[in-house]
């Protein structure tokens, strides 16, 4: 254990769960999880007695229906199971709770991150006007509220702004432009990011520490805040070893883009403008083509001359793809 991972440790007096006596333990706050140690002879026990881990879990404090205990906090975790815990002090308790109760937001903070910041289901990023400037890769405040609620990571708008309030907080999202610069600086802590349309933010570099989605590509933002046109799982050849691997491809207008994926990861993509997409015969091999070919074949040359081998599931599925790429170039 890493003593710069433990955020807050200390005696607190736990409830057991089959046998429901009250006895003192040495706690250890971790940023995932709360361990619990026996504690005797002035020196705390090698081996932890136990552990919650506290994503999911809901945090009661003050917790009331003890009359003769009035300092518990209780925990139940996200499968459900309750711990009492007893602090010596008021102060003491709520302190306990209010570290715990972060520790949990912020691992609740990493699942809406990750969602938010996917690239299929995330937050559209798109260029934006404010007081004649124009800004790329952001979007509006109402945006980032309408989508903690349809997502379900909040319950209403004003919890919503809450929670953005809190990912701005905690340098996830950057202000973009002067009004939510403004605000920042003079709103309260739960009221940070504002639900307005004309109130501009984005993704903090922080992210592409974080591994996710968007950050593993090295493509712009803005080839992914086209609109998607056309998806759907193809054949590709690979460049290298040319072999065929099921990619699931996104067609993308206003920019027109094709990315591949794998599943959820981008790993490769290009422009179409300037391509050319024209069908192959499925007798025979192709100049290029190498392994085992099922047929309603495609083959898409970008401007800088790279071939893209790749194969539909059907015939018409084919014509589809042909005719929608053609749409975009």
């Amino acid at each position: 254990m890493e003593k710069s991972n433990v955020l807050r440790e200390g005696f607190l007096v736990k409830r057991g769960h089959l046998v429901q006596n009250w006895k003192a333990r040495w706690f250890i706050l971790m940023p995932d999880k709360l361990l619990y140690y026996k504690y005797e002879g002035g020196r705390r026990d090698s081996s932890q007695r136990g552990k919650i881990l506290l994503k999911g879990c809901q945090i009661t404090c003050p917790f009331l229906e003890y009359e003769n205990r009035p300092l518990v906090l209780k925990i139940v975790t996200k499968t459900g199971v309750e711990h009492f815990l007893e602090a010596c002090s008021r102060e003491e308790r709520d302190v306990w709770a209010a570290d715990i109760m972060a520790a949990v937001e912020r691992l609740n903070s990493d699942k809406v991150l990750d969602s938010m910041y996917d690239v299929h289901s995330g937050i559209n990023m798109s260029c934006h006007m404010e007081q004649g400037n124009t800004y790329k890769n952001c979007f509006s405040g109402s945006a980032v509220v309408d989508w903690l609620v349809f997502m379900q990571f909040s319950l209403s708008r004003v919890e919503a702004v809450t929670l953005a309030s809190a990912l701005l907080e905690e340098g996830f999202l950057r202000t973009v432009g002067l009004r939510s610069s403004e605000a920042l600086r003079t709103a309260g802590p739960s009221q940070q990011l504002i639900d307005d349309s004309t109130a501009l933010y984005s993704f903090s570099d922080s992210l592409k520490k974080r591994g996710s989605v968007k950050a593993e590509t090295s493509l712009s933002a803005v080839e992914l805040s086209g609109k998607v046109v056309k998806r759907g799982y193809l054949l590709k050849q690979g460049h290298r070893r040319k072999n065929w691997k099921v990619r699931l491809f996104v067609l993308r207008s206003e920019p027109a883009f094709l990315h591949y994926y794998d599943p959820t990861r981008v790993i490769g993509g290009f422009s179409l403008r300037g391509c050319l997409v024209s069908a192959l015969e499925d007798n025979g091999v192709p100049s290029g083509v190498k392994g085992n070919i099922q047929g309603n074949l495609f083959k898409i040359i970008t401007q800088s001359d790279t071939h893209y081998f790749i194969q539909a599931p059907t015939h018409q599925e084919k014509m589809d793809w042909i005719d929608a790429i053609r749409e975009q170039t």
